[in-house]
């Protein structure tokens, strides 16, 4: 209520419009709970984790709103820094209810011109705070009611973000909406302004940057979002006409639609548009249409997108199904059509190959040093566990989402770090004192065990396809770089005997999750087991159970001091993060 007073058009405005929900991303005091491009970036999220696609590889982001945080800098810039994307190319798509295809279009064309592999495209609103009681009770005294031009607007818009992802091939699983094309048409030069904010007609005064200064622009209601309600109906019109032409240029042809997914601000404008078709002799049957108006509100921008992820939580797509989507804008009026084509197939049950997490069990003698270092190292398993389990690769794994590529990308990453490891240990033994003669010839056996690991990975890249010289010549990754080097830097220490620390996550990968991954990955890409021996051996190899018993037996032993055993806890939070690291950077040289 505006000083107290209910809206005069509020319940006629509910009936004609039929939206039975809107969503505000405000609390009871008018309060924001999200800024636009937290909601945005939200959506990024949400969609990259259904994919298993990692911020890092998102080269190409297009944003489009009505109206963003602030008039600058751009919308994608503000959604690409609350997303925490890495470096890559953005456009921002400034409109009404249009430029959400708009973003869509300029995503598909980066990839179809191979310009990008990973586009990104999303769209947001936060219409409701541009309608807060507060403001207008600036504009308006007690006795006076708010123009219907934007009183209307108040019980028809939502706030709501979207994303999509636009890529060369479809998924390894599940379905995807291949992109057939997409038409945008705009009518500017023939009609004013519809759906404005910035000025008023009457008025001329121009834009509101024209006024003496912001309060007067305020108190005239000129930065107020209006719709000119004389001229909006032309919106239906242009959107059934531009229909036409596209049948009759062969890109529609309505009996092949089998959904119509037509964005239209409110109820009242859906029984003009099917009169038109009928009157055109061309009509897609009301039982094909789709649409979310009435459960979500008008979500401007947003609102494809919202509606294809419904579409596909709720129905269950099949392979050439032909899905027409239609985004008419009356901004300046604009139509927009884009046809996608059902690829893939309804994705099956997920089978999830995760397991709890569960650090590596370490037996003690029961020491007052030796409990307070299995503690430190539990806590650096569980957090280097958990946060495995967001690198994309991993996730791919635990998904069931793996590519064959992407399994000899990993072997290929993998092999020029694994080289090394037997290097490091065998420096390591180099530097220990004969006063420790024990631990010396255990860093030895460990370093002969570690030998020809690298021979194993090797055999399984070329059984999957890969080239024996690519796999020999190739080069570390960034993250491998960093491992190795500090494991060289550390074992060439005296008596580096922190490097127990580093042993205990890389023999404990090996003991609790190797294994689990080599299986999933050949149940996932039906290898056989000379494809994924180096994997599954780490798990039940005896050499396995020995490198644990030593790093138990060097524990146990008199060189663990609590000095010692905090060098060994924090050796392994560092080789923690790195070896996260080397995963996440696969392919980066």
């Amino acid at each position: 209520m505006i000083h107290g007073s209910p809206s005069r058009t509020k319940q006629r405005m509910l009936r004609q419009n039929g939206i039975q929900h809107r969503y505000y991303a405000l609390d009871r005091q008018q309060q924001p709970t999200h800024s636009l491009a937290e909601m945005t970036a939200e959506a990024i999220r949400n969609c990259l984790s259904h994919l298993s696609v990692s911020t890092s590889e998102v080269d190409f982001l297009a944003a489009a709103t009505t109206q963003g945080d602030l008039p600058v800098p751009g919308f994608a810039s503000m959604v690409h820094a609350e997303s925490k994307l890495d470096a890559c190319e953005i456009a921002t798509l400034h409109g009404v209810c249009g430029s959400g295809m708009m973003a869509i279009k300029n995503a598909w064309m980066q990839v179809l011109i191979e310009e990008k592999q990973y586009a990104l495209a999303c769209a947001g609103e936060f219409a409701s705070r541009m309608f807060k009681a507060s403001r207008f009770e600036q504009q308006l005294a007690p006795h006076e009611h708010l123009p219907l031009e934007t009183d209307f607007l108040r019980w028809m818009l939502s706030d709501g973000a979207g994303a999509l992802l636009v890529q060369p091939q479809p998924a390894t699983q599940g379905v995807s909406l291949a992109i057939d094309w997409i038409d945008i048409r705009s009518y500017a030069h023939l009609f004013e302004p519809c759906m404005y904010a910035g000025y008023n007609k009457k008025e001329e005064s121009g834009s509101w940057l024209d006024y003496d200064n912001f309060t007067e622009a305020d108190q005239a209601g000129a930065i107020n979002l209006k719709q000119d309600i004389k001229i909006v109906d032309n919106i239906v019109k242009l959107g059934v006409r531009r229909f036409f032409e596209l049948v009759d240029a062969k890109k529609i042809v309505p009996d092949s639609v089998d959904y119509l997914l037509c964005h239209y601000s409110s109820h009242y404008f859906k029984q003009p548009i099917l009169d038109l078709m009928h009157k055109g002799g061309v009509v897609i049957p009301e039982e094909k249409w789709f649409t979310n108006l009435y459960t979500k509100g008008n979500t401007g921008s947003a609102s494809l997108f919202i509606m294809l992820e419904e579409l596909l939580q709720q129905k269950t797509l099949q392979p050439g199904q032909k899905i027409l989507c239609m985004v008419p804008e009356s901004g300046r009026f604009l139509t927009s059509f884009m046809q996608l084509t059902v690829v893939g197939a309804p994705k099956a049950e997920a089978k999830v190959y995760e397991k709890a997490i569960q650090p590596p069990e370490i037996r003690t003698s029961g020491g007052e040093t030796q409990a307070w270092l299995v503690r430190q190292l539990t806590n650096v398993w569980i957090t280097f566990e958990t946060n495995l389990r967001q690198v994309p690769i991993v996730s791919k794994i635990h998904r069931g989402t793996l590519s064959l590529e992407e399994y000899r990308q990993l072997l290929l990453n993998l092999r020029q770090q694994v080289v090394d490891g037997s290097q490091w240990i065998a420096r390591a033994a180099s530097h220990v004192s004969m006063d420790f003669f024990d631990v010396r010839s255990a860093f030895i056996r460990h370093a002969r065990d570690e030998h020809r690991d690298y021979q194993l990975l090797e055999k399984n890249f070329v059984n999957v396809g890969g080239q024996m010289e690519d796999i020999i010549s190739g080069e570390k990754n960034v993250g491998s770089e960093a491992l190795s080097a500090f494991m060289f830097h550390r074992a060439s220490q005296s008596n580096p005997f922190d490097l127990l620390g580093g042993m205990f996550i890389i023999e404990g990968l090996g003991n609790r999750m190797a294994g689990s991954w080599g299986r999933a990955i050949q149940q996932q890409l039906n290898l056989q087991d000379d494809q994924v021996s180096f994997l599954l051996y780490h798990e039940t190899s005896d050499a396995n159970d020995n490198h644990f018993e030593r790093f138990e037996n060097a524990i146990q032993s008199d060189l663990l001091t609590s000095e010692t055993a905090k060098r060994i806890a924090k050796t392994a939070k560092v080789v923690a993060k790195l070896y996260e690291l080397q995963l996440r950077e696969l392919g980066n040289y």
